[in-house]
């Protein structure tokens, strides 16, 4: 259609218990550093209930060392409990060839649920040739939509991969 333009389009046909369902996706990538990315497509589940659709998007910019994401996903069935809705965002800065860092968050609104999922990391990564080391801090709260302690979690991992 036009230079940096890329178009994608899906039909999933009528099965056993559920209708048939569409889906069209768009990608532009004609301004430098820029990626921009939007989708709609139906959810066909096996029930009335169950059907909706999903739409999407996601926004990418990297300007020299820095690249910032954020993206979002709503989930709508027919089900009000069932609806989901997540959003994130990202930022990333590439120190030197070798070392870059990484911070990020995202937010997960579930139908008829009184608290937000909410999740971040922080991530660091050295490359030397054919390794790469990675350290990686991830804190979640409320990961089952309530509120107790025991819903919470941090941890810390530490990565190591070779290639020959």
């Amino acid at each position: 259609i036009m230079d940096g333009l890329a178009v994608n389009l899906s039909y999933q046909p009528q099965g056993s218990n559920r209708e048939s369902g569409t889906g069209y996706g768009f990608t532009y990538t004609g301004v430098e550093g820029l990626t921009a990315s939007y989708a709609v497509t139906d959810e066909v589940g096996t029930t009335t209930a169950l059907s909706g659709d999903q739409t999407v998007w996601k926004l990418s910019y990297a300007y020299g060392p820095v690249t910032a994401t954020a993206s979002n996903s709503e989930f709508d069935v027919d089900t009000a409990s069932s609806d989901q809705e997540l959003s994130s965002f990202a930022l990333s800065y590439t120190i030197s060839d070798e070392l870059s860092v990484t911070y990020g968050e995202e937010t997960i609104e579930k139908g008829g649920d009184p608290t937000d999922a909410e999740y971040s990391i922080i991530k660091a990564a050295y490359t030397a040739g054919g390794m790469t080391i990675t350290a990686t801090m991830k804190e979640g709260e409320n990961i089952n939509h309530g509120s107790g302690s025991e819903e919470d979690f941090e941890y810390w991992s530490l990565g190591a991969s070779f290639a020959f």
